[in-house]
């Protein structure tokens, strides 16, 4: 049987990745059971410093912690990640728990009796769900407030913002009450959050993992997993990937093999490095620790071309979808619509309303245009690296770093990240180092569509050789 866990043991516990976990259950040196102690524990002593959960349920949580047990007491576990706890950002349909989208117009009594396919797939494969963690109002904003939840702050100091939208999903990773989560990304929200919280994430080919129910976000909507390790990463991602006709964005053939891949390095790789994209103006701490952070991948075998890469075209055509979709967005929720909160998204709303026919495809026109750029340039170079954000944390309730004075501007994540929401490529944050002052930073791997194997692997390297991710947060 496993052995009883003092606290220390327990805090070890929580901090484990989940492949880890798999490995012990298998030996039974400790259980699902006590990995839920464990997050358990940590979200009580960390959740009320960082208030990264809308809302947590330990009963059904307990319920499916026990039946993880019993299966892997009989060798007979249900999946890739039975018994690891998890959560899902609340954007993402649960079952039985509210989907509130961070904001006072969904009305709370629901009903809430479908999952999200994401949802589906993790339980069948015996994930421990735990709850739903905080987002902006309908994922909109760069940093994670509401009017419904209040502040959610960054576990490497309570005074920084974990960025948004994903970032009670980041939060809750980094400081291990949880082990992975969901997040979803259309401006930056995986991989910005990611950044803040020195965590991984990873947002896959646009696709690659079905959205059902629909999105808001539509068009730019990716679904992918936070995690302290890209193994935990892939690991996810192969839960998570895989086709689904429910959802016409959807790749509609089964999702490739993600984990076998990852220990391949990079030699004979061709890789461009671009400090900013041609767009940001990055934060010379991010810059000096991305610029480092390159020569690893020099150092594992690859060659790295530092390139002109100018994406400033990606700008007016964001706005627009992200207007077009806030508009639509206001208007589905009729009279409720007097209740959205959020600044940013009332502004794109209005902006929205104004847009016609014209100017919407005029932006799928250039939208295309910088698809077939990135095409272009990854018919020389493999990967990109970049920055993920331009800017290290800052504090909470700001929209934006000291120095950025545009209103209500998200461009200090945005330049170095939307970008490929838009052509839908796969791209992952992985820790790189640290500011002076001890503000996480974040290195962007970008890939051509269709290869989130490669981007994976790329990420395992560096983190391999490279580990700054292994740093736990001092609360």
């Amino acid at each position: 049987m496993p052995r009883e866990y003092s606290s220390h043991d327990m805090t070890d516990l929580a901090f484990k990745s989940a492949s880890q976990l798999i490995t012990g259950y298998r030996a039974r040196r400790f259980s699902p059971v006590e990995a839920l102690d464990a997050v358990l524990a940590r979200i009580e002593r960390c959740e009320p410093k960082l208030n990264a959960f809308q809302r947590v349920d330990p009963r059904r949580a307990r319920r499916a912690a026990h039946a993880s047990q019993e299966r892997w007491a009989k060798k007979k576990p249900c999946g890739l990640v039975d018994g690891v706890p998890i959560a899902i950002k609340d954007v993402t349909e649960t079952r039985g728990w509210p989907t509130l989208n961070g904001s006072l117009a969904v009305d709370p009594a629901g009903p809430w009796n479908e999952d999200a396919i994401v949802v589906e797939r993790f339980r069948a494969h015996g994930a421990v769900l735990i709850g739903k963690t905080s987002t902006p109002e309908f994922a909109w904003e760069t940093t994670t407030q509401s009017a419904l939840k209040g502040v959610t702050r960054n576990p490497w100091n309570p005074e920084w913002t974990p960025a948004g939208s994903s970032g009670g999903s980041a939060a809750a990773v980094a400081s291990g009450m949880v082990h992975i989560a969901t997040g979803t990304d259309s401006g930056g929200s995986i991989r910005g959050p990611a950044s803040f919280c020195n965590i991984v994430g990873f947002k896959p080919t646009f696709g690659r993992v079905p959205v059902w129910p629909p999105s808001p976000m539509l068009m730019l909507e990716h679904c992918g997993p936070l995690a302290r390790t890209v193994r935990d990463a892939a690991l996810a991602l192969q839960v998570m990937a895989g086709l689904d006709p429910r959802d016409g964005y959807a790749i509609q053939e089964p999702a490739p093999a993600f984990l076998p891949s990852l220990e391949r390095g990079l030699r004979g790789l061709h890789i461009g490095y671009s400090p900013d994209l041609g767009v940001a103006r990055v934060d010379p701490a991010v810059r000096h620790s991305v610029g480092e952070a390159r020569t690893v991948f020099s150092d594992l075998g690859a060659r790295v071309s530092r390139v002109r890469l100018d994406l400033s075209a990606y700008l007016a055509v964001a706005n627009t979808f992200y207007a077009v979709i806030a508009a639509r967005l206001a208007r589905r929720l009729g009279r409720r619509r007097t209740r959205l909160r959020s600044p940013m998204l009332l502004e794109a709303a209005r902006a929205g309303a104004k847009c016609n026919v014209a100017e919407f495809m005029e932006a799928e026109a250039q939208r295309r245009d910088l698809r077939a750029q990135m095409a272009r340039f990854h018919s020389h170079y493999d990967l990109l690296i970049t920055p993920s954000a331009c800017v290290p944390p800052f504090a909470c309730g700001r929209d934006d770093p000291p120095g950025w004075s545009a209103r209500h501007t998200t461009r200090w994540m945005a330049d170095t990240l939307a970008p490929f929401d838009l052509t839908g490529q796969p791209a992952i944050s992985v820790p790189c180092g640290f500011t002076p002052n001890g503000g996480p930073v974040g290195l962007q791997i970008v890939g051509p569509v269709g290869a989130d194997a490669l981007v994976l692997r790329a990420a395992r390297a560096f983190e391999r050789a490279h580990p700054v991710g292994r740093e736990r947060p001092p609360l």
